[in-house]
């Protein structure tokens, strides 16, 4: 078991210091260096999760809103996209796309559309103003992410989103 990190040597205690202290003190026979990471990522997703719906509040968009649209947006032009297509990307199921591209279409975000490959499907269209809102929220959320990162250098940051990149790629392969 690794001996305590001096946290004294990068700065200020935290509160998963503590709770990883306190776990050390109680449960001396296990190992609990793992919750000095993955704690962490926990507390920050929390945090980036309050951070996203702020930035995405300022647009009168909800995250899910902004996940679908962004989906099309990242799709280029003519930014649509099937709703297969749609669920596969959003990680959600079809009855709740389904759900979720009625609400947009009913705000004007969002068309639907003939597929022209399968006549019996539909794509799924941005809209000019489905784009716009979308476009603003991302240079929102941009900034706040660039200052939520700020304590880091750029090689910092390109190191951190390395290092989390092999950690989470054994979750991210597709079947």
């Amino acid at each position: 078991m690794a001996a305590p990190e001096d946290t004294t040597a990068r700065g200020a205690a935290d509160e998963v210091d503590r709770i990883v202290a306190a776990w050390r003190r109680e449960t001396p026979q296990l190992d609990v260096e793992p919750l000095e990471v993955l704690s962490r990522v926990a507390r920050l997703a929390r945090h980036l999760d309050r951070l996203r719906r702020d930035a995405f509040s300022a647009h009168e968009l909800e995250t899910w809103e902004f996940d679908v649209l962004s989906a099309l947006r990242r799709a280029g032009a003519p930014h649509e996209l099937s709703p297969g297509q749609l669920v596969v990307q959003t990680l959600v199921t079809s009855g709740t796309m389904t759900n979720r591209v009625d609400r947009l279409a009913g705000r004007g975000m969002v068309e639907r559309r003939p597929d022209p490959e399968d006549r019996r499907g539909v794509r799924v269209r941005l809209t000019a103003a489905g784009t716009a809102v979308v476009d603003a929220a991302l240079a929102d959320l941009v900034d706040a992410e660039h200052r939520m990162l700020g304590v880091l250098a750029r090689e910092e940051q390109r190191a951190l989103a390395t290092l989390l990149r092999r950690v989470a790629a054994p979750f991210e392969q597709e079947p």
